[in-house]
């Protein structure tokens, strides 16, 4: 866990007079689970949009696996091992769980994506869904539709069709949003197990399940950074119990 996967240098981006992300560094190392906390409108989710390519920095450099990537668009981010899970779940409703992974193997694999006629006919792509689903705890929902899932499924199903592009690094924007206790529990254990395998930079509320994930933990506040480290130091910072985390946490 000690190679450096994701490094971000000054970055910086501006809406006319509101800086959303001004000068932030930030590391993740392989294997890795770092979690991104701050309040609302601190730039979390445009500092991540940065990093998937979704949104050009005005300054700054993103390196990956030690290239630069700071003006690569999405599709070249993802081929190199990027992979994006939103915080608002994004499935095709009326296909299987199955074939929503299957597409997503087959677009990693830069197929063309024929909705009419979905993954059903292509072997490879299904094994390797199927393959997916079960790292997912979905197995046995394969063949469920997957506006039929429940919502806790659901957000494990984009996880799967975040793993069908083989990634090197997760980014991960609020996997427990709109889960109730026991769903987010399941998604807190289904992560446990992804760590060590995969990089993770984990944008997230629910603080039990950042402190219990977390390896490192950085702490954004109107666009800046002003805590980065493991999740004991980083609940004793002065600064972040002012910031965000409340004098009960």
């Amino acid at each position: 866990m000690d190679e450096t996967l994701l490094e971000i240098t000054g970055l910086a981006k501006a809406y006319g007079a509101l800086h959303v992300t001004a000068g932030v560094d930030l590391a993740v190392k392989a294997g890795e689970i770092h979690a991104l906390i701050g309040p609302n409108g601190a730039g979390k989710t445009t500092l991540v949009g940065e990093i998937a390519g979704e949104v050009m920095p005005d300054a700054g450099t993103i390196r990956f696996g030690g290239a630069d990537i700071t003006r690569l668009p999405v599709h070249k981010r993802a081929r190199l091992g990027l992979a994006r899970a939103f915080q608002i779940t994004s499935v095709f409703p009326h296909f299987t769980a199955l074939e929503n992974v299957a597409l997503a193997v087959m677009a990693a694999r830069g197929r063309t994506l024929r909705l009419l006629r979905p993954a059903a006919s292509d072997r490879a792509a299904l094994e390797e869904a199927a393959a997916r689903l079960d790292e997912v705890g979905l197995g046995a929902r394969a063949q469920v539709a997957a506006g039929g899932l429940s919502h806790g499924e659901k957000r494990a199903l984009e996880l799967a069709m975040a793993l069908a592009a083989r990634p090197r690094l997760l980014l991960l924007d609020e996997p427990m949003a709109g889960t109730g206790p026991a769903e987010s529990a399941v998604m807190v254990a289904l992560l446990e197990q992804l760590k060590g395998r995969y990089g993770v930079l984990l944008v997230e509320h629910d603080m039990d399940a950042v402190f219990r994930l977390a390896d490192r933990i950085s702490v954004l506040v109107a666009g800046r950074i002003i805590a980065c480290g493991p999740p004991g130091v980083v609940r004793a910072d002065p600064a972040v119990r002012a910031a965000y985390l409340g004098e009960e946490a």
